[in-house]
């Protein structure tokens, strides 16, 4: 039935079906278990309900060439917790699987449902690891594997040209803009045609290179490709899967072969440097990594291997959320591999292709999550709107012509021609262009962008989060002094500005040999804040494979050195022989290491100062340390404390079997490490602006909450005289429940030293006068978590007013910004792309301070590693915003104009001349609209944003209300000009004409050419209302374009567009000289009939006192901020943001801010809508977050999207 429906309608059911895959489906299948379906419709969990449709496909493991079991007890893997075992179906050795997103999937029989290959599953433990996968795969089980999982590559098609530009002329407006070319050409219109069809094709083949270098530019959502082939993307990936290495084949030994064919469980032999092909958890000896690939910071990070743990715990659940230390990622390199003296460096395959960190980041860019802005739909709707206009004025043509008996051809061809006036061919052009602009004023200031779509978005900011160390403050750390211990007792503090280097003790052999330091190509390469420790002590790093042997070492062993400027030690070198690295989720970082000449070995650490007194017995810890670490971080200091405990081993095979939690324990307090971090110079100046524009700036940092404190008021991000209140919160115990306590710091105090300053927290509170904005909130990402688990309803209140969160883990720093998102605010992140990548990816505008030009981690990367790139690109994102706002509006009244002159004229069966159109068309709206975006941005932010949807009164009414004037004036010209004594219907009464020609213009005889009968005929040019109709339309058109380009305040004057005031000016020009010309060539090439000059002075006047009124409704009502602010509350409108809401909320709560208060979970139940919480449905949606999990404030869980047919 579909085949032979899709006959009969020429292929245009075939085409709905490419449009609307579901339907096909509908159309086609019948709904079915789906065990047993062969073909699976898809659908997303987000609000766009996307669909896709998918073949399951079927395969046979008997063509393998082995024989194997047909048992069903019998496993095909040695894997247990493998998906394979339970997918294949004996006897038959086959099983069914698709393919999603360059990810296959299996039907698990056991699960019922599809599970995901391509990877050694979580639930395997460290003794799975290393006991099942130790000795490597058998060549059988490699086999089945590479057939199942598919070959470990990642490949990006560069799809041909032709394909491109097919997928690209299928598009729902390409379709429709065929339709009408073919329908114009019918009719002899070849010149527009011809000029429309240039224009498509330059369109579309600027939107296939755009794919093709990996950019896409947002028309309309319906014209964004779901992927973007890109040529960068296919380059940057096609060595990947060129890389040879070795692997351990069971039984067989070593053994070289592609990258391709490595599949989930291989043993991997890491030789040296190394560009690693697939993910893999590192079981034998350690290496260092650089993963600037995937956080944009070129760092050399250790990594450690998996240990031989026997519990039953997943490996990675074992680790915590340290296990990332054990992981070797996907195209990150290997720089340097130290053996354990055991063999070579060995490590398990974990995830092949696709399902690698590189393949992900891949796949995140060829499939982005769609961007939930309210500019695109609605444009669509009013797509939709001009759509419905033109089907008005079909049916409309087709009553007028059938009411004169025109013969049905002409009657549905001038219908059809009416019904295509309405949607302008310029609209995808106008709109790609102004993002094009945007993007190209950006790459000036040294901004890149990989996501366009983005910078729409960035106009709608509200709220922008801040990195503080490398983003508000010099990344560079200097070292201030240093506050050893002795005693129980903090000691004199060694100052740096002597120039001496620490003297030698215990607290300078931890600053030696407690980092991850390495020495490369005779350079020491590592974590800047390392760096500038180790140069503290004066001790150098050596090449240890000509010094370790004598100590019975292996080479693999850091040694380092006093060097010529250090302080006398008895000590002539310290041999790093175990590291527990840094992990931003634990705060620290410690290591064994032997002093020489020493029977014992020591656990040095550093990190941290309130974690690293966790781990210190109480009586090393001084008694004033609050105090003292309190006095140093209010100034902004950035403090590291040190610790150490002696050993009690004698050999270095016990050393290496040492588990972290029991180094980690029963320490030494060695002191403190004072570091300076100071403000950039840009930081206070950019953060004053944008409190200018009402924008809200947040700090996220992992640094310690007092010294985030301080650099917030000497930044002025908490303004002079605003009141800061920490929220503490504490987990539930034994015997109590999770509590809150509000504590108001007072104002900083001058404390001993030379202009030091601290905080107190007292007891006192918030003054009467200090409630409503002017108070801060603080907190640390502990507390954010448990207010989170426990005081969800808590959560939206504090977020109003928090402005500062410290010792943020980079999951926690992704979850704050969604929850900002949920309270409808437009969040901005801003970080050096270190451990902020999960928050600057998910912001509605990430922008990275990386030397990269274009970093993988954030749609906007700055070249210049300060803020200022904050503001430059909130104003290029509102003067992008204004102008798809202004092209839309002109398009829109651009086909309403030619909407309403074509009906009026089709009253009497007529239309404009081909040259007419032309001229509108070509001459005034595509040069106009093209040039009219790229006004540059207003150089000083607006205390406001621009509105942010099409959908707004102010716009409405502007497009409503200037559509009555066009109505108004061009009826009142129709009926006018027919009253004039000199008026004849000329495709009547050409006779009529003739005789009264002279009276028009003496100078002008065109007379041979007008002569004709008296018959009716369709489609004829030739009139008195063509003629006047024609100079108010096109005046019309010029004066919308300008009113809609207003310049400030969030675009330049303008004049100083100089192309678009000139195409303006020359537009007006040429239309008024065409009106008043008495040429004859013109008069028959635009197929005018001459008219006094009286009539025509009356059309520029009248086009005059239309331009003043309009002009007048939209610059002094429409775009009157205060009369719309005035009218909002007269008539009590308010924002319908649930920011906005609490925010009003708030203000009429006398008890809020809570200050010296704990509350205590049970106690604080707030409901916030209807069912109790609240869901940014642009992330989540019922389906998938359960109510209960939401208010718990759980995570999301993945789930899987099956409709079953």
């Amino acid at each position: 039935m579909c085949l032979v429906t899709s006959v009969l309608t020429a292929g245009a059911l075939q085409l709905v079906f490419y449009w609307r895959p579901e339907w096909r489906v509908w159309a086609n299948c019948i709904p079915c278990p789906l065990q047993e379906a062969d073909t699976v419709l898809l659908r997303t969990t987000d609000e766009f309900q996307r669909y896709m449709r998918k073949k399951v496909l079927c395969l046979s493991l008997s063509t393998l060439k082995f024989p194997m079991s047909k048992h069903s007890e019998d496993p095909l893997v040695a894997d247990c917790h493998s998906v394979i075992n339970r997918a294949v179906v004996k006897p038959e050795l086959k099983l069914r699987c698709i393919q999603v997103q360059k990810i296959r999937y299996v039907w698990d029989h056991l699960e019922k449902r599809f599970q995901k290959v391509g990877l050694l599953e979580d639930s395997n433990t460290c003794y799975d690891i290393h006991h099942t996968f130790g000795l490597g795969l058998s060549t059988e089980e490699q086999e089945v594997r590479r057939l199942v999982c598919g070959p470990n590559a990642i490949e990006v098609e560069i799809q041909p040209i032709w394909k491109l530009l097919v997928k690209q002329v299928l598009n729902p407006f390409y379709v429709f803009q065929a339709f009408t070319l073919t329908l114009w050409l019918s009719q002899g219109y070849i010149e527009y045609s011809v000029a429309i069809i240039i224009l498509t094709i330059i369109s579309i083949v600027l939107s296939v290179y755009d794919l093709r270098q990996g950019v896409a530019y947002p028309i309309i959502e319906a014209l964004t490709l779901p992927w973007q082939q890109s040529v960068k993307l296919h380059k940057l990936v096609e060595d990947h899967n060129k890389v040879q290495v070795t692997i351990m084949v069971k039984d067989k030994g070593l053994q070289e072969l592609e990258s391709r064919l490595l599949v989930p469980g291989d043993i991997l032999i890491l030789p040296g440097k190394l560009s690693l092909p697939c993910d893999a958890v590192l079981i034998d000896g350690s290496c260092v990594v650089n993963e600037g690939m995937l956080t944009g910071e070129s760092i050399p990070v250790t990594k450690t291997p998996l240990p031989h743990a026997e519990n039953t715990m997943p490996w990675k659940s074992h680790s915590l959320e340290d296990y990332r230390k054990h992981v070797l990622f996907c195209g990150t390199e290997v720089i340097q591999v130290k053996p354990s003296g055991q063999g070579p460096v060995r490590a398990v395959v974990l995830q092949t292709g696709y399902n690698t960190a590189k393949g992900d980041l891949v796949r995140s860019i060829l499939y982005p999550r769609p961007l939930n802005f309210k500019l695109y739909s609605d444009a669509f709707k009013f797509m939709v709107f001009l759509a419905c206009l033109g089907v008005l004025g079909f049916f409309y043509a087709l009553g007028i012509y059938m009411y004169h008996e025109v013969s049905p051809r002409d009657t549905t061809t001038m219908a059809l021609l009416l019904l295509t006036v309405t949607v302008p061919p310029v609209l995808p052009a106008a709109l790609t262009i102004g993002i094009v602009y945007a993007q190209k004023r950006l790459k000036k200031k040294k901004i890149f962008c990989i996501s366009p779509q983005r910078i729409n978005m960035c106009g709608q900011i509200n709220l922008v989060c801040f990195d503080k160390t490398g983003t508000l403050t010099e990344d560079g750390l200097d070292l201030w002094g240093t506050v050893p211990t002795a005693d129980n007792c903090f000691q004199e503090v060694h100052s740096f500005d002597s120039g001496k280097a620490v003297p030698w003790g215990p607290l300078c052999a931890a600053m030696a040999s407690c980092h991850s330091l390495i020495l490369l190509d005779g350079t020491i390469q590592g974590d800047p804040l390392d760096l500038k420790m180790f140069e503290g002590t004066a001790w150098e790093i050596e090449d240890c494979s000509v010094d370790s042997s004598k100590f019975g070492l292996s080479d693999s062993n850091t040694v380092i050195k006093p060097g010529p400027k250090a302080s006398q030690s008895p000590v002539t070198a310290i041999v790093i022989l175990l590291q527990f690295p840094f992990s931003s989720s634990l705060q620290r970082m410690s290591v064994v290491a032997q002093l020489v000449r020493e029977g014992h070995f020591h656990v040095y650490m550093k990190g941290a100062p309130e974690m690293v007194v966790r781990f210190c017995r109480s009586e090393t810890v001084p008694k004033n340390f609050p105090e003292v670490l309190r006095n140093y971080t209010v100034q902004g200091f950035r403090v590291i404390a040190l610790a150490q405990k002696v050993l009690r081993m004698r050999k270095v095979s016990e050393v290496e079997h040492l588990t972290r939690e029991k180094a980690e324990s029963e320490l030494t307090f060695l002191g403190l490490l004072i570091m300076e971090n100071r403000l950039k110079k840009e930081t206070k100046p950019v953060l004053r602006e944008l409190s200018a524009a009402h924008i809200r700036t947040v700090m996220i940092t992992g640094d310690n909450l007092q010294t985030a404190i301080t650099v917030a008021k000497n930044s002025e991000m908490i303004p002079l005289g605003s009141q800061v209140i920490i929220v503490e919160a504490n987990e539930p115990e034994e015997s109590s429940a999770a509590s809150v306590t509000w504590q108001l710091v007072e104002k900083q105090e001058t404390g001993p030293g030379k202009d030091e300053t601290y905080i107190n927290i007292g007891n006192s509170s918030l003054p009467d006068g200090g409630r409503g904005s002017c108070y801060h909130f603080a907190m640390t990402g502990k507390s954010y978590q448990v207010i989170f688990q426990h005081f969800n309803s808590l959560l939206p209140k504090i977020l109003l007013n928090g402005t500062i969160f410290a010792r943020m883990s980079p999951g926690q720093k992704s979850s704050l910004v969604e929850e900002f998102q949920k309270l409808n605010y437009c969040v901005g992140m801003c970080g050096d792309g270190a451990n902020d990548c999960g928050a600057l990816k998910m912001a509605h505008a990430g922008i990275s301070l990386s030397e990269q030009e274009a970093s993988v981690a954030s749609p906007f990367t700055s070249k210049a590693a300060n803020i200022e790139c904050v503001p430059h690109l909130i104003r290029e994102g509102r003067a992008a915003l204004v102008s798809s706002f202004g092209v839309f509006k002109y398009l829109t009244m651009y086909g309403i104009i030619q909407f309403v002159a074509t009906a009026l004229l089709y009253w009497q069966l007529q239309l404009f001349g081909n040259y007419q159109y032309l001229m509108q068309d070509i001459a005034i709206t595509l040069m106009v609209c093209l040039t009219m975006s790229s006004t540059d941005a207003y150089p000083q932010l607006a205390p406001y944003r621009p509105a942010g949807q099409l959908l707004s009164p102010p716009l409405l009414l502007s497009v409503f209300l200037n559509s009555c004037f066009t109505c108004i004036v061009q009826v009142c010209a129709f009926l006018y000009v027919k009253q004039q004594p000199w008026y004849c219907e000329v495709y009547l009464y050409s006779g009529c004409f003739l005789t009264n020609q002279s009276n028009f213009s003496t100078d002008v005889s065109l007379g041979g050419k007008w002569t004709g009968n008296a018959t009716l005929v369709p489609g004829s040019v030739l009139s008195f209302e063509g003629t006047t109709l024609w100079p108010i339309a096109t005046l019309n058109c010029v004066t919308i374009a300008f009113i809609f380009s207003k310049g400030k305040p969030f675009r330049k004057a303008i004049y100083t567009n100089y192309i678009f005031s000139f195409l303006l000016i020359s537009a007006l020009g040429l239309t008024i000289f065409i009106l008043f010309s008495d040429f004859q060539d013109i008069y028959q090439g635009m197929e005018f009939i001459p008219t006094i000059r009286s009539w025509r002075a009356s059309i520029l006047v009248v086009a005059l006192v239309h331009f003043c009124v309009a002009f007048f409704v939209e610059d002094g009502i429409l775009q009157n901020r205060q009369l719309w602010l005035v009218i909002k509350k007269e008539f009590g409108f308010y924002s319908k943001s649930p920011y906005r809401k609490w925010q009003k909320k708030l203000a009429d709560d006398a008890t809020w801010p809570p200050t010296n208060k704990t509350i205590y979970s049970g106690e604080s139940r707030t409901i916030y809508s209807g069912d109790g919480f609240y869901v940014n449905k642009g992330y989540e949606s019922p389906e998938q977050v359960p109510k209960e999990k939401l208010k718990l404030g759980g995570q999301a869980t993945e789930q899987h999207f099956w409709t079953r047919l």
